[in-house]
């Protein structure tokens, strides 16, 4: 042991890994925190939906605001009916209500999830964040579901 490494020093890190402020600990206790925190405000938003049928008018729901200014469905429109049809079992409508972001960005966003959530309980800290490519492919995918849905006249 060298006389002048302070006690309880960690093991060097690999050469161009960030070092986490406060370490592996620190990084788990934050992810534990964000990913409870983010749950909890799902589970009320979930169980506030559950009650809150989106298909009805009158609804006590925050409307789209690029659907009122533009009259045109944004990429989201029917995310929040796709949302109260898929906890309440009923596949197709959701698939109806978005179908793109039901098929491709619901899963999407759970693998980023995961392996966010994962890399921080092994104490690694991982950032949610795109390249510069794949924030190309989101915005492409965006825009054509977007023309396809307001031209083709498809509900959302």
């Amino acid at each position: 042991m060298n006389p002048d490494e302070p006690l309880g020093a960690t093991a060097p890190t690999p050469p161009g890994a960030p070092v986490p402020p406060g370490g592996p600990a620190a990084v788990r206790r934050r992810t534990l925190r964000q990913a409870s925190l983010a749950l909890g405000t799902g589970a009320l938003g979930a169980g506030y939906l559950w009650h809150t049928d989106p298909h009805r008018s009158g609804q006590l729901l925050i409307p789209c605001p690029f659907r009122m200014l533009t009259g045109l469905l944004c990429p989201f429109c029917g995310g929040t009916r796709m949302a109260y049809d898929l906890m309440h079992g009923d596949v197709a409508t959701a698939f109806h209500d978005n179908a793109v972001l039901l098929v491709l960005g619901a899963p999407a966003l759970a693998y980023v999830l995961v392996r966010w959530l994962a890399a921080g309980l092994r104490g690694r800290r991982r950032p949610l964040k795109l390249t510069a490519r794949g924030n190309a492919v989101v915005l492409g995918i965006a825009a054509v579901w977007m023309i396809v849905r307001n031209v083709s006249g498809l509900v959302g």
